[in-house]
Parts: structure tokens; C-alpha cells; sequence
């Protein structure tokens, strides 16, 4: 029988719908767990305050896949572990990926921010999910601010041909000290070395005290791989990829027919204590 004690998800392709929503259906099965639940997401914090406030959520949460941790108090965000891109990395990418694949979507993310040199078809598409507007500037103004410290450079395409391009010129680049992940199929994202979504979790796990049988994660992306490696109960989502399906102690409903849910009411028809 298992115990479980804290709750860790994704949120596109997971939690959210579609369009970017949180059900009631959904709502309703992680407010009846009475657990503990962070939010471990590639968004950034400003794109999970709606989800938060909506659940009351107070455990620590996991912004820029693992490159902030974070909490609530009152309307305050209070920083917990920091890790953004090196200053020289992230001019590095955006500038040299605006010239070399000008067809792909490029924008960045500081700690409260998001930022954009134009509105294209990839910036409407994340508008539409995350309900948030850029900040529209020129990256070599963005990058020469002394004080900028950027957390996520993110990058969309939905030419698959382009997108595997893409990920081949980024590693090629070289560049030791920040992360390269695919989400979902048609995201690109860039973050710090030491931004990942298991480390978040470590903290969280270090901090309460918890053993890994004691934490469960649902996910649905390349991203979510180090976090199922992370806790002793991983839950897929149906709309996954077969190979991200490949981790999964439990497959669940797609993010459209309230996933979570079930999975949450599966995991926790087991759960004693």
C-alpha cells in the first residue's frame, strides 16, 4: 500500500486544458486530497498565479523547470533557490538564433517578465495558453541591462523538421552551463544547467522530510523525465508521447478529459495514513 504525502504537476499538457485552463473537475480533486501540492512547471511564476490563487496553494512552488523555487506571501513572491541563465549564454542564443533560424519564435523571461522583440504566430499561440501579454523590446537593448537576469529563453516552431534543427544547432553551440529540453512538440526551452525540475523537488523533499515513495508527479513531456525519476509515483498523461508513456508507474486521461483527476483519485484509492 502506498503513502503519499506530496503532490507535484505539471501544468501544460497536464493540469491545464488545451486552452491553457484549469478545470473544476480537476479543482475539486486536489483541494478533496488535502495534500500538499506544487505547482513544477516551465512556466514562469507571473503564468501560475491564477492556478495558485485558485487552489490556496501555500507548499512551495517550482517555476522555469526547476530554475526558480519559490512561495507565496500575501501578494509577494519570496524566492527560495535562484539559478538563471549566465548573462553572456543568453545574449549568446538570442542573438545568434534570431539570425540563424530567423522563422522561429524567440522570447525571454526575466523574474516578473516576459519578453519579446515581435508578436508572431508563436507568441500568439503562448498568449492564447498562458493569458499573458509581452513586453516588446530589441534583445541587444534587453541584454545590456546590467541588472537583467533572465530565467527562460523559449523558442517555438511547429515545423518539426525545424524544431529537431534547432535542438542540433543549440547543442552545437555549446554552451556549458545552461539546459536544452524539448516540451511538449513544439516548445524549445532554454534554462540554467541547474534548472531542472528534479531539484525542486529535492529541496521540497529535504525540506518536509519526505522519502521518495512518499511523492507523486503527473506530467505529460521530455521536461517531466527527470521529475519521474524524482519520486516514487509518476503518472503520464494520456495525450504523452509513447516514450515519456515509457515512465509511467500509471497512465492516466488525457489533460482534456480531467487527467489529474482520475490519476489523483487512482493514486490515492491505495493511499493509507
Amino acid at each position: 500500500m502506498r503513502q503519499i504525502k506530496h503532490i507535484f504537476s505539471d501544468m501544460d499538457g497536464t493540469l491545464l486544458d488545451r486552452d491553457g485552463n484549469m478545470s473544476a473537475v480537476n479543482q475539486e480533486a486536489i483541494e478533496h486530497s488535502r495534500l500538499p501540492f506544487t505547482l513544477v512547471s516551465a512556466r514562469a511564476p507571473m503564468e501560475m498565479m491564477a492556478v495558485i490563487d485558485a487552489l490556496h496553494l501555500t507548499a512551495p512552488q517550482i517555476a522555469f523547470n526547476g530554475g526558480l523555487i519559490f512561495r507565496m506571501q500575501g501578494h509577494r513572491l519570496i524566492p527560495i533557490e535562484a539559478s538563471s541563465i549566465p548573462d553572456l549564454e543568453a545574449q549568446q542564443i538570442l542573438h545568434q538564433v534570431r539570425e540563424q533560424l530567423p522563422d522561429v519564435s524567440v522570447s525571454c523571461y526575466g523574474l516578473n517578465a516576459w519578453y519579446a522583440e515581435r508578436i508572431d504566430a508563436g507568441i500568439e499561440l503562448e498568449r492564447r495558453i498562458t493569458h499573458q501579454t509581452p513586453t516588446l523590446t530589441s534583445f541587444d537593448k534587453l541584454t545590456k541591462q546590467t541588472d537583467l537576469h533572465l530565467f527562460k529563453i523559449m523558442m517555438i516552431t511547429q515545423d518539426a523538421d525545424e524544431l529537431k534543427g534547432l535542438q542540433t544547432y543549440l547543442r552545437a553551440m555549446s554552451l556549458p552551463n545552461v539546459a536544452i529540453q524539448q516540451s511538449g512538440r513544439i516548445f524549445v526551452e532554454v534554462t540554467s544547467k541547474r534548472a531542472q525540475k528534479s531539484t525542486g523537488i529535492a529541496f521540497i523533499q529535504k525540506m518536509e522530510h519526505l522519502r521518495e515513495d512518499e511523492l507523486a508527479a503527473f506530467g505529460d513531456g521530455h521536461n517531466d523525465l527527470p521529475m519521474f525519476a524524482s519520486v516514487g509515483h509518476a503518472v503520464v498523461m494520456g495525450n504523452a508521447l509513447p516514450e515519456i508513456k515509457a515512465a509511467a508507474e500509471l497512465v492516466t486521461l488525457t489533460n482534456n478529459e480531467d487527467g489529474v483527476a482520475y490519476g489523483l483519485r487512482k493514486l490515492l484509492a491505495e493511499n493509507i495514513g
